[in-house]
Order: structure tokens, then sequence, then C-alpha cells
């Protein structure tokens, strides 16, 4: 699939906005931080909502034609898309009315699980495609909520060492998710790489013989071939690999976890950033090695 610019940066930002409001409804039902004032409270929120407004703005990017975007809210009962749309649109009167109640316990746990059920909506609308095989599977929903959770965690890391309310439990936390991310997203790029899923004999019915496509009937790349036959080489994508890994999940477990000095605010700093870069490529490779079951008809002979 082609990677598109636009949706990268919603399913990023806004992925790292619900993690960090998660993470705060969290630490008030928890009392992982407990020196977190209200003022310090809405401060660190509307960082979150800030996020998840930039990545909610950059998706209308995406559309063909944006001013009939409010359809996505009409298919609530078969559309992934159109849950998370009303989901999404619910969070901010519940987050604010949170923010004026002061961290209001039953508000907390209303924010917490609606962080979650967004990130879950999002990644359903990848995972409901039965014709991507590197999409359709438990692991998807799995890496996005536990790549929005880790971003949060960080990010939860950073601003409470800006305003003094930081505790040890909250460094855990961040370790703690990114290392669960790390785990699922090895275990994802294990999985798509074994060879599976539907072939050009399975797609035409033949199965005495290797069949090969001889002409295409085109002359020149049409909408199919440049969105679904998307194509990248072998070798860059195993860079791409390295990289998220490395740069999204090696590096930043290396200044949170006190390998190269005492953890502090430049530490947990770089480490966001690592953090946000790393997944950035994770994304990239998320829809860059995605093989629609069209390509099939185009002469691939699995996907």
């Amino acid at each position: 699939m082609h990677p598109a610019p636009s949706v990268i940066i919603f399913t990023v930002t806004a992925g790292a906005g619900y993690g960090l409001l998660f993470w705060l409804a969290l630490s008030r039902i928890a009392s992982l931080a407990p020196a977190i004032s209200n003022t310090q409270l809405v401060v660190a929120g509307f960082i979150g909502l800030i996020l998840v407004t930039v990545g909610l703005l950059s998706s209308t990017l995406h559309l063909a034609n944006p001013k009939n975007a409010w359809r996505s809210f009409m298919r609530f009962r078969t559309s992934w898309l159109s849950r998370e749309a009303v989901f999404a649109v619910l969070f901010y009167p519940v987050t604010l009315l949170w923010f004026i109640t002061g961290g209001n316990g039953f508000l907390s746990l209303l924010v917490a699980l609606l962080a979650i059920v967004i990130l879950l909506c999002t990644a359903m609308i990848y995972a409901s495609l039965k014709t991507i095989r590197q999409w359709n599977n438990a692991l998807t929903p799995v890496n996005f909520v536990l790549l929005g959770l880790a971003a949060g965690a960080v990010l939860l890391t950073l601003i409470t060492l800006i305003q003094g309310t930081y505790t040890p439990r909250i460094l855990a936390m961040a370790v703690a998710a990114i290392a669960a991310a790390a785990f699922s997203k090895l275990i994802y790029f294990s999985w798509i790489g074994q060879p599976a899923g539907p072939t050009i004999n399975t797609a035409l019915g033949f199965t005495r013989a290797t069949v090969q496509l001889l002409d295409v009937g085109h002359a020149s790349d049409t909408f199919l071939t440049k969105e679904f036959g998307y194509q990248v080489d072998r070798a860059k994508i195993i860079w791409a690999r390295i990289i998220a890994i490395v740069v999204g999940f090696v590096l930043p477990l290396v200044l949170l976890t006190g390998l190269v000095g005492t953890p502090g605010v430049v530490h947990a700093a770089v480490a966001a950033i690592l953090l946000m870069a790393g997944i950035f490529v994770e994304r990239w490779l998320f829809f860059a090695e995605a093989r629609h079951v069209v390509n099939l008809y185009h002469g691939q002979q699995r996907t």
C-alpha cells in the first residue's frame, strides 16, 4: 500500500495524544503521580488534546472530498471508521468536563476507557480488511494500542519531570510500555514474513500448475497499481525495520533505564523525540509492507 503522509501523521500523533490522556487518567485513578495539581493536570491534558487534534485534522487531508467528511458518522453499526469518528468527537466534551471537575474519579475512568476504545477503533479500520493479510490479524490492534500507550507514557514522564511531579512509578510504567510495544512489533515483523495468504493460483482457482501473467492489460500505471501495488526494495524494508526498532525502542529504553546516567528532563526529551521518530518509521512500514490481493491480478505471485 502507498504510505500516505497524512494518515501516518494522524495515527502517530493522535495515538500519542490518546496514550498520554490514558496515562493521565490512570494516574488519577491509581495515584501514580499524586503530586500533580489540577492545573498541571489540565496543562498536560491539553498537550494530549493538541496531539489528538493535529492528528484528526491531518486525517482529513487524505479525503478525496473533505466536505463529505460528515458522512463518516452515519454508519456506526457497520463501520469502524464511523465508530472512531463518533467516539473521537465524544472524547472532547468528556475530557473537558474531566478537567473542569479536577480529575473526577468516574470521569478519569471514562477518559481512560474512551482513549483505548478509540485506539482500537482506529486499528480495526485496518485489521477488518480481509483483503490485506498483513493487517487482517489480532496483532494490528495490539500494536496500535501498545504504541500509543508507549508514546503517551514517555510524554507523561517528560511532562512530570518538567512539572516537578515525577515519581519512579511513572518511569517504570514508561519502560514497561516501551518494552511491551517492542516485543509486540517484533512478533508482528516475524509473522508477516511467513509465507501465507492467497496466491495467484488460489485467486484464479488453478492448483495443478504455476500461473504466470503474460499481459497486465494496460500500458501505464493505474490507481490500483499506484496505491495497492506500491513496492519497496527488500533492503530498504530491512533497514527501515532496524531503524524503527533501534530508534523507536532500544535507544529510548537505554535513556530511560539509566544506562547512560540518571534519567532527567534531557534524557526524557530525547527519548520522546526518538520514540516518536521510530513510530513514524514503523507506521510507514505498516503501509509499505501491506499487500492487497488485487496485486495477484497484476502478476504478483502471493500476498
